[in-house]
């Protein structure tokens, strides 16, 4: 793991003159880093404890021309760490401040992007065009799910199911019912992030709307509608796999009420024969049938027929 890296990011610059940083990435950054920030660009870092809050009062706040963002980051599957890292911005109309402890999709292709020298050099320019790269970056996860959660439903509502045994149809419902739970707990991460998002975006419209360039309001006001979007579809989905949830746990319910429907079956057809076998089993000397020269092949004959028909009353039912 990374820990206290600080990189700097400056505005292009004319011959002599000095460049002015507009932007510095904290990864996993230190007290003294912290420190460091704040004593030469008089910007408080506030600490992971600090971003993690929940409160909006806490992850939104705006102090003249300072603005102190911060939201929760989608949690990525090959982290070992499973607790949700967040993400903390330090708007100024002169310099953008980055906190995160946890590499974040879209940070590289802005970094990219300012090194070739393509991309405006301004603090709410790179605000920009970071939040444009998170948006784009959890539509591609929303799709992604949706193709998930799209196979899934088709094999789960196939017409023809192959003819299998039980164990191995049971097997392959556990196994999409565990898909679908995944599914759904990504999409409850990225509801966080969407509403962070949200909050980030609006809030920033807001309350930098004075100093903000039209076109850059004009970025941020898209992303927002882009969020508004992406907010409905996730809905949808979170409709969609709970469905799916409901109709996998049912079919897993009717699979077991079969099984139980057979052994009821079995069990009912396995009584008149006990109980005619254990009659004449009582061996008692006025018992006519024990003196029979076919008593005994009459016997299973009975016991044969008692088993028949139950089986052709269930077929005739169409129990079975």
């Amino acid at each position: 793991m990374i820990v206290g890296m600080l990189n700097v990011y400056r505005a292009p610059r004319a011959p002599g003159a000095i460049a002015n940083p507009v932007w510095i990435d904290l990864v996993q950054p230190t007290p003294e880093e912290r420190d460091r920030i704040t004593s030469e660009y008089g910007l408080r870092v506030p600490s992971r404890e600090a971003l993690q809050e929940i409160e909006s009062s806490s992850r939104l706040r705006g102090e003249g021309q300072v603005l102190t963002l911060s939201m929760p980051l989608t949690v990525l599957e090959e982290r070992a760490d499973p607790m949700p890292a967040p993400l903390g911005f330090i708007l100024s109309p002169s310099l953008l401040v980055s906190v995160h402890f946890t590499e974040v999709h879209g940070f590289a292709e802005v970094r990219a992007r300012i090194e070739k020298g393509d991309a405006p050099m301004d603090s709410t320019a790179v605000f920009a065009a970071l939040i444009e790269n998170m948006v784009d970056y959890r539509a591609d996860l929303l799709e992604g799910i949706s193709t998930q959660v799209s196979a899934v439903s088709k094999r789960v509502f196939a017409r023809h199911i192959p003819k299998t045994h039980r164990p191995v149809l049971d097997g392959a419902l556990r196994q999409m019912l565990a898909e679908v739970g995944a599914a759904g707990e990504r999409l409850s991460e990225i509801r966080e992030s969407l509403l962070g998002l949200q909050r980030i975006v609006g809030f920033s419209c807001e309350m930098a709307h004075d100093w903000i360039r039209p076109e850059i309001r004009a970025r941020l006001a898209t992303a927002r509608e882009d969020l508004a979007s992406l907010s409905d579809y996730e809905t949808h989905l979170w409709g969609k796999v709970h469905f799916l949830l409901d109709a996998i746990l049912g079919f897993i319910n009717t699979d077991q009420n079969d099984i139980f429907k057979v052994l009821t079956m079995v069990s009912v057809v396995g009584i008149p024969p006990t109980l005619i076998a254990s009659m004449y089993g009582m061996n008692f000397h006025n018992m006519p049938e024990l003196s029979w020269r076919y008593g005994y092949q009459f016997g299973l004959a009975l016991i044969l027929v008692s088993t028949i028909l139950p089986i052709l009353w269930f077929k005739w039912r169409r129990w079975w």
